[in-house]
């Protein structure tokens, strides 16, 4: 039988790298779960089944094939045809608890089956409800109880007669400290599979060129001459049909015939080709594919990636520019050069921009660990890259250019572990997109996709630039010098005018420029001619000499109100003060901006590693002892800005995903199922629903009644207190209340009242289903908080000015959930009008802790009832006593659970 049909089950990564189908048992199964536990070794049976009976198999796979229910689930591992691991949950007897079963044939014992099969059962039973596993396992079964150990979840055994009994309790949410723990433990699983599915990759032995075109300006031709110059170290091959040999390395006609299975075989053929070459590739034993045939049709590129699966294949593109690894001479791509050897490792989703990147790279001096084209990125990805980076002993610096996320939250989870080792660097593609999205709420209209691309990029620690230029100022900085210890720059220029523009661009990138000690000044007033200025910026004056420039630049960095240094100059006739700088020594970070340079960035290699003649070591060792020079002082303090930022990311605390109380996860459940179940499509909820589902999670709105006549809303006012009133129109399908006339504020009296209310039901009869009575808060900050599940990102949470401000001024702070308690309040002191709520001119500060409580109670609402497509508290009225929600807007569809962090290939 054919163990993969499409759509049905997810492939996954063995320790060794192995790919395997995992997919849910089913009745048509049950044959071949008998055949393998029939094949299994008496030991083996023992070991599961406690005894040698004949009769174990078959009991089994009756058991095992049956159709899942609420309490039963069977997953089975195949290996191409041939099933070989079977796993599976019954209920144990008690509410929420499930006994574990697992079968492994012989012959992969010690691949991680068992464990990848354990990973899976775990995400299935957490979304089914299931609250711990139990297992019965002979005291010898030593492997099986590693698997347990090893899973990452607190475990209690029991032993008696032999049998240990293991119960452990699974992870209920991101409140749950042992989830962190278990989400490390699969991610340490991950990478090691996914590193060893890529030795082959990036790490091959043999590589075979298919389309080895005898004729230059054919891709197929070029892949194979920038392998031959690059000087790959390991085995060669072309296969081409027409040819015996092809730029003297032998040719074979087909795939088949090659004289060993390939690591890697770069496939460039026309695109009705490329599934044949991929099934031969795969019958033939190739560990991994590089395609770069573009104009790749939906189908075919189905069938490739199918075909890859089926037999283990790691697939790069289709419709790349290839891979490349410096150090061991592999270049299969079809680029005009050859890259260098260095630490900086490259990821692109566009070829284009990838040779450009390194073109750009080369120029600088800065060398490549590996390249990767990714393409269509049907298989391995930026994640794969940043596994590979983090282990390779190479790669010291991560630059990215990615257009799709497969898993963002992945991604996240990534980028951040590889972040806190070194900058990973990657530039926005797809921002005009912002506008051109029609939003039917105030928090979908702020939660554009470069806002969601910037919240995943900041909680990463990745750097995000805005365009290529960007980039590479930035790359050029991290490359060669130390992080900045803070924000405050030390500005040394011989041109005032150059300094007062240093200066301004400082402040437009969040940096301050330093103001030098008392004792630094006197030293350089004795350093410096007549005329300099010494407080900060430094103008030197244009008669300053190099030496004395050098000495300048020396005392301000040993300033401890200096945190990173800008050397600025401007040519005179007195000669050029550049190699001045290269004659400073400075332990602090130092650029250097000089206005008559010809590229808009360059590394000025010190005397030091200049003399040396290059390999790629020495290489290596000059760029990071250069200094990045820059055309504009605009572009150096940009660059420092993600320097400092990167910095201080790397240095603060990660925070945790608090515990929370009041939460009634069971009851929003049930609230959501109700509605779905009346409303198929989902839509918006009615008031009264709106306030139920925050109710669930702790947040309470503002009190309001609703009333269906005016002398309803007179004694609405009364049981709320008197005072300043507001009525709105509860109106199906009317979202944005203000700009419809919905809302009347201020009302004070009885007679307002009745005459707010005659004019809301005048306006929007016959399809007004009540209006709704709330007291008026006219004192505090409005703020919004709100939560956008993007189709790709997952729940995003918005926070920022709330009422008109919110569209107006579009001044907004964004992360992905879930919210620890540290992102939070960065949330709330990263909106641009923060010294609002924290007391401007004289006004209190607002409660703040209020607000941050809120919006961790919404990361958790949006988080675990994946329903929610649109919230909208709008406005939160924040107060010195408390931040108070006045209205809100929940909009519902239909979704089913996942778990982004599944061990599963795209």
């Amino acid at each position: 039988m054919n163990a993969a049909e499409p759509g049905y089950g997810v492939y996954a990564l063995l320790t060794d790298g192995t790919t395997v189908l995992i997919r849910q048992a089913r009745p048509q199964d049950e044959d071949a779960i008998r055949q393998m536990h029939a094949q299994m070794s008496p030991k083996n049976i023992y070991l599961r089944f406690f005894s040698l009976s004949q009769k174990s198999a078959s009991r089994e796979a009756r058991r095992v094939s049956r159709p899942p229910d609420a309490s039963h689930y069977a997953l089975l591992a195949w290996l191409g045809d041939q099933l070989v691991g079977v796993a599976s949950y019954e209920p144990a007897g008690k509410p929420g608890v499930a006994e574990i079963a697992f079968a492994v044939t012989d012959h992969m014992h010690g691949r991680g089956v068992a464990t990848l099969l354990l990973d899976h059962l775990i995400s299935a039973a957490r979304l089914r409800g299931v609250r711990a596993f139990t297992a019965q396992t002979l005291s010898d079964n030593v492997a099986m109880l590693r698997v347990f150990a090893n899973a990452g979840l607190a475990a209690r055994r029991q032993v008696a007669d032999g049998v240990i009994e293991t119960t452990f309790p699974l992870p209920a949410d991101e409140a749950d400290e042992q989830l962190h723990s278990y989400l490390d433990s699969v991610a340490m699983r991950e990478r090691f599979a996914d590193v060893a599915s890529l030795r082959s990759l990036l790490e091959p032995a043999s590589v075979a060129v298919v389309g080895a075109s005898r004729k230059p300006g054919r891709v197929g031709h070029a892949i194979l001459r920038n392998m031959l110059e690059a000087g790959f170290s390991g085995r060669l091959y072309a296969v081409n049909p027409h040819a015996s040999s092809v730029l003297g390395v032998p040719a074979v006609p087909a795939v088949a015939e090659l004289p060993e299975p390939p690591d890697l075989a770069v496939v460039a053929v026309p695109p009705a080709q490329v599934t044949a070459v991929a099934e031969d590739c795969g019958l033939r034993g190739a560990r991994a594919l590089v395609v770069v045939t573009a104009q790749i049709d939906t189908e075919t590129g189905s069938e490739l990636l199918a075909a890859c699966r089926r037999h283990g294949m790691r697939l790069v593109g289709p419709n790349c520019f290839g891979v490349a690894v410096p150090a061991i001479g592999l270049n299969a791509t079809f680029t005009g050069g050859q890259p260098t050897a260095g630490n900086a490792g490259l990821v692109m989703q566009s070829g284009g921009i990838g040779i450009a990147v390194l073109d750009h790279l080369t120029r600088l001096g800065i060398g490549v660990s590996s390249f990767a084209s990714v393409g269509d990125k049907y298989d391995v990805s930026s994640n794969d890259m940043l596994m590979w980076w983090e282990q390779d002993g190479r790669t010291r610096l991560a630059v990215l250019y990615v257009e799709s996320f497969g898993s963002p939250r992945r991604f996240a989870q990534t980028a951040r572990r590889v972040a806190r080792r070194f900058p990973v660097v990657t530039v926005i593609g797809g921002r005009s997109a912002a506008g051109q999205r029609a939003a039917v709420s105030h928090t979908a209209a702020a939660a554009t996709p470069q806002v969601t691309q910037e919240a995943l990029f900041e909680q990463a620690g990745v750097i995000a630039t805005t365009s290529l230029g960007e980039l590479v100022d930035a790359v050029a900085l991290l490359s060669c010098q130390p992080l900045p210890g803070g924000s405050r720059i030390g500005i040394v220029s011989n041109a005032g005018g150059a300094g007062v523009l240093a200066a301004d661009a400082c402040g437009d990138n969040n940096l301050t420029v330093a103001v030098l000690s008392d004792a630094t000044q006197q030293r350089l007033r004795t350093l410096l001619p007549g005329g300099a200025v010494v407080t900060g910026p430094v103008d030197t004056s244009a008669a300053v000499s190099r030496r004395a420039f050098r000495s300048c630049l020396e005392q301000v960095a040993k300033d401890d109100g200096v945190d990173a240094v800008m050397a600025i100059t401007v040519p005179t006739a007195l000669g050029h003060l550049s190699p001045g700088i290269l004659e400073t020594q400075i332990a602090k970070p130092i650029v250097a901006v000089t206005l008559d340079q010809q590229e808009s960035v360059r590394l000025m290699g010190s005397a030091r590693a200049s003399d040396q003649p290059g390999d790629a070591e020495r290489a290596a060792l000059a760029v990071q002892e250069a200094i990045p020079s820059y055309l504009f002082p605009e572009t150096a303090a940009r660059a420092l800005g993600h320097a400092v930022r990167y910095g201080a990311w790397r240095s603060r605390q990660q925070g945790q995903v608090p515990e929370l109380a009041g939460i009634r996860h069971d009851d929003a459940r049930r609230l959501v199922a109700d509605v779905l179940a009346r409303q198929h499509l989902g839509g918006w909820l009615p008031p009264d629903q709106v306030a139920g589902l925050l109710a669930c999670y702790g947040i309470e709105l503002v009190r309001a009644i609703g009333v269906a006549s005016a002398d309803e809303a007179v004694r609405a006012t009364a049981d709320l207190g008197g005072g300043p009133m507001v009525l709105k129109a509860d109106v199906p399908g009317l979202v944005h209340k203000s700009d419809a006339g919905a809302v009347v504020l201020d009302l004070r009296t009885t007679d307002d009242v009745t005459r707010g209310y005659a004019e809301l039901a005048r306006r929007f009869a016959p399809g007004l289903r009540q209006v709704l009575v709330q007291p008026m808060l006219a004192e505090g900050v409005a703020v919004l908080v709100g939560v956008a599940h993007e189709p790709v990102f997952g729940p995003l949470v918005v926070f920022g000015l709330g009422g008109v401000a919110s569209d107006v001024l579009g001044d907004h702070a964004a992360r992905l959930t879930p919210l620890t308690d540290v992102a939070a309040r960065e949330m709330i002191r990263g909106i641009r009008a923060s010294a609002l709520l924290y007391g401007h001119r004289g006004s209190a500060p607002v409660d703040v802790e209020s607000l941050a409580d809120i919006l961790l109670r919404v990361s958790r609402l949006a988080d675990e009832v994946p329903e929610i497509a649109e919230l909208d508290l709008n406005p939160v009225i924040a107060q010195a006593d408390g931040a108070h929600p006045v209205d809100a807007r929940i909009r519902l569809v239909p979704a089913e659970p996942q778990d982004p962090f599944l061990r599963r290939l795209r």
